[in-house]
């Protein structure tokens, strides 16, 4: 058997070691979508009304407005329960262990990166699910959704790989819970809740070249028909620059433990 198929045997044992750890705490899963959940319904039906009336539209506009914005918090949050599940096995033990066994040392973060994916992919279906229940009335054609799942899943995978590398560099769960927590809040300092042109000049400059933006409004674009002018290759470029930083950073820290 060649090498890469070794690894790719080994991958698929680590990504299944992962969706059991998920199924054996549901717990996580279940937080990582009620939160985006809550905060959906808190913008759509206490501040809908208001900052709906803003975009034009009412509190119907606004629902069409935020998901974008929710879809990335939900997997901001995800990234924090990626990054604890890498703290806890660099701290207790279970990598010492891999490395005496004679498996790929690259399938031990590539189990991890691929669970997180596939939880997250299923958070951010049923956070669409619970949109559309609510008003969110996308028009996109079949291509223009499989375009943004193709995005949502560029990012996932980006965020994820940073998540592995912070987590590997946290020294307990508890601090690694704490370190992709200011992902959670670019949404919010950037277009997922209110229009950029609507905030002060400095947080405007802030929000309109930090890395969501671009990815938000390419989603919204793709589903509600919206102008995406240069924000479809702005968003990928970001997408794979993080992920391929955070692939090599988290390469190398764990190849240095």
């Amino acid at each position: 058997m060649s090498a890469l198929a070794l690894a790719a045997r080994d991958s698929s044992t680590m990504v299944r070691r992962q969706l059991k750890r998920l199924l054996r705490y549901p717990a996580m899963t279940v937080q990582l979508v009620v939160t985006p959940v809550i905060i959906l319904f808190l913008f759509v039906y206490v501040f809908g009304g208001t900052l709906g009336d803003g975009l034009g539209g009412g509190r119907d506009e606004y629902v069409n407005y935020v998901v974008p914005g929710i879809l990335l918090m939900a997997a901001a949050t995800a990234a924090t329960g990626t990054a604890v599940m890498v703290a806890t096995d660099m701290t207790e033990g279970i990598i010492a262990r891999f490395r005496t066994m004679r498996i790929s040392r690259a399938s031990v973060l590539t189990g991890h990166v691929v669970g997180s994916v596939i939880q997250q992919l299923i958070g951010l279906a049923v956070v669409v699910g619970v949109a559309l229940a609510i008003g969110f009335r996308p028009n996109a054609t079949p291509l223009e959704w499989l375009a943004a799942t193709g995005l949502l899943t560029l990012f996932i995978v980006a965020i994820t790989w940073l998540a592995v590398a912070l987590g590997m560099k946290s020294p307990t769960p508890e601090a690694a819970s704490n370190a992709p927590m200011p992902l959670v809040f670019l949404p919010f300092l950037g277009s997922g809740f209110v229009p950029t042109d609507s905030m002060p000049t400095v947080l405007r400059w802030f929000a309109e070249y930090q890395p969501f933006t671009p990815i938000m409004e390419t989603v919204r674009g793709l589903l509600l028909g919206t102008p995406i002018g240069d924000s479809a290759a702005i968003a990928t470029a970001w997408c794979a620059g993080i992920g391929v930083v955070s692939y090599l950073w988290a390469k190398h820290t764990f190849n240095k433990a």
